[in-house]
This record gives structure tokens, sequence and C-alpha cells, in this order.
């Protein structure tokens, strides 16, 4: 805890949110961060209304009369909008040293923010913090591939963190130091880009301050979001965050999305040719029980600690649609438009 200017006690941990049309979901995130197992004074709660067309912004002055916590509605001016846009407006009105951050439709436990200050006791130099996420919904097998597909994505970005070679995070699940993101500049840089709020600050932390950007593999941890509902919508979902990969200026994350993407339309190329030439099915064969052995291995322990284990039997169908759609988001992504939360966005 610091004091503020005016003698005030400041809060340990600042929560910035940014909310476009979210009035449905709010309510489910403010009772989570009500029954948080954390000192209701020692957090504050800001969120900022991206020229949202329904009730986003009443709800959360409503919120804001009953809240334990200290609740902040921060509105954009009308030259401003984007996450980013949302974000940087928050951190401005807020007073902790740590900022962390969440999506408007997220869902979180009751030791999410204690897991964090438990964190930070234990690394007192880490400068920025990458949490899990767990994708939720019905149990049909679109959503049981998506999850896994993440779960994935999860484990990567958890692995190339412990080995200090960031590659991948994600902004639903979060924290940073607030003079690691002014010594770094912040968004500055990328301001123009609408997605890599989250990526973008982990790169830059990284090579300013190696060392000090960690995973937080502990359960309580965990922010949980639900998986999009229809193919439109997940492909939506995955162009936009595709599209940030040419501004890419860290090379293990430019290396790693070439190599995940040369390795699976490979093997896809890979059953094509020996359809031709029945002589290398072996060979071909060999090389997908080399991959799916290591996705498993990778895949295995990442839902364990999700509580996921049944997602591995779909290893096998995920890898026979990965290579299309890959592709068609990998295109789509260098491309660079798409459409997200009503808007068209040319990044």
């Amino acid at each position: 805890m610091e004091r503020g200017s005016g003698g005030e006690v400041a809060p340990a941990f600042s929560i910035l949110i940014a909310a476009r049309n979210e009035a449905e979901a709010l309510p489910l995130l403010l009772a989570d961060l009500t029954a948080q197992a954390f000192p209701a004074a020692h957090f504050e709660v800001l969120i900022a209304d991206d020229h949202s067309t329904d009730a986003t912004a009443a709800l959360v002055l409503a919120a804001a009369a009953t809240a334990p916590f200290a609740l902040h509605l921060i509105t954009l001016p009308p030259s401003e909008t984007g996450k980013k846009a949302a974000l940087a407006a928050a951190l401005a009105r807020a007073r902790a040293p740590w900022l962390v951050c969440t999506d408007a439709d997220c869902r979180l436990g009751p030791g999410w923010l204690a897991a964090y200050a438990g964190f930070i006791q234990q690394q007192p130099t880490a400068n920025f913090i990458s949490g899990p996420v767990l994708l939720t919904g019905p149990p049909t097998f679109f959503t049981g591939l998506l999850g896994l597909e993440f779960a994935g994505l999860v484990g990567v970005g958890a692995a190339c963190l412990g080995r200090q070679h960031p590659t991948m995070c994600n902004g639903s699940n979060l924290a940073y130091r607030r003079a690691a993101f002014e010594a770094v500049g912040g968004y500055f840089d990328n301001q123009h880009l609408a997605s890599g709020d989250d990526e973008f600050l982990l790169h830059k932390v990284h090579a300013a301050f190696p060392g000090t950007a960690h995973f937080l593999a502990h359960p309580a941890a965990l922010a949980r979001t639900a998986a999009p509902p229809t193919v439109r919508a997940l492909l939506r979902q995955r162009v936009r965050w595709a599209s940030k990969w040419r501004h890419y200026q860290s090379p293990a994350s430019r290396y790693l999305a070439l190599l995940v993407l040369g390795a699976n339309v490979s093997l896809a190329a890979g059953l094509g040719v020996a359809l031709a030439r029945p002589a290398l099915w072996p060979w071909v064969a060999a090389a997908w029980l080399l991959k799916l052995a290591a996705d498993a291995w990778l895949l295995t322990p990442v839902l364990a600690f999700l509580q996921r284990r049944r997602w591995l039997a779909l290893l096998l169908p995920l890898q026979l649609l990965y290579a299309p759609y890959a592709l068609a988001v990998g295109v789509a992504g260098w491309r660079g438009g798409y459409q997200w939360k009503g808007r068209a966005v040319q990044n």
C-alpha cells in the first residue's frame, strides 16, 4: 500500500476493464470482484466505456453506489475508440502501482486477485505477469476443439515465459507494474493498431527488463471466458489476433508463428503426397505420430491444470482441421482487416 498526494492510502491494485456493449456480462464480473478473498479497500476497479450503445454506462454508475470497492466509470471522448484507448483512459485515472487487466465478459474465482498478490510477494522484481485463461461453453464437439486449441496457446505462452523467450499472453488475464509500462512508452509505438494491447507490451517489457516477465501458474488465478459460439465468430476473433503477427518486433514470436503454420501445413500436404506416392506412407505416418506425441506431451499437464483432460481425445480431429483453418486465418490476418464489436477495423 502507498499513500497518494493528498495523504490517502492508495490501493495495491487497479483493475482495468475495457467495455463495449457489455451490460449483460458486467453484473457477473462485478459479482466475482465483490466476492474476492482480498480486502476491498486494497483494490479499485476502473471500467472504460468504449462508446457502448446499451446500458453499460448506466449499469456501472448504479453498481458504483453499492460496490464494496472503489468503482469508477471512465467515458471515452468521441475522438477515441478501441480497447487500447479505453485501457489508457482507465490507467490515467488509476492510483495503484500494479495494473491488473481482465475483460468485461470474463469470470473470476474468489482467489484471483490474492493469487496475483502472493506471486508479487514471491517475485518482488516482477514487472509483467501473464495469467491462465480457460475457454468455457456447452459440452459440444465444437467447444471442445476450441478449448483444446486455446489450451495449447496458453501452454506455449507459459512455457516460453518459463524459458524467458516470451511470445504470447492474453489480455483477459494479466498484470503489469505501472513504472514498467511508463518506462517502455506504454502503447505509444503501436497505438495505431487495434489489437496487441497484451503481447506488444509483454515483448517491450521483456526487452527493457529481461527476466521480469512471468507466468502465474496458480489455479486460483484462472480467468474463464466464453468460447466463440459459431465458426464465423471464431474466425473474426482469430483474424483479429492474427492481424498483429506482421507487426511483431520480437524474433521469437515471428519464428513461432512461422513454425506453427509451416508444421501444420506440411503435415496436411504430406497426406496428399502419400496418396499420390503410397511408398511415402510410412514417413508421413511417422511425421504425424511425432507431431501428435509432441502435442500430447505439451497439452497433458496444461489440460490437467485446467481440469479438462477429456479434451485430449480431440487432438487428432483438431490436427486434421488445423491446416486449412490456420491458412485461412493467417492470410486474412496478413490483410489486416476484420470486424469487431460492431466496427470495421483495419490494422
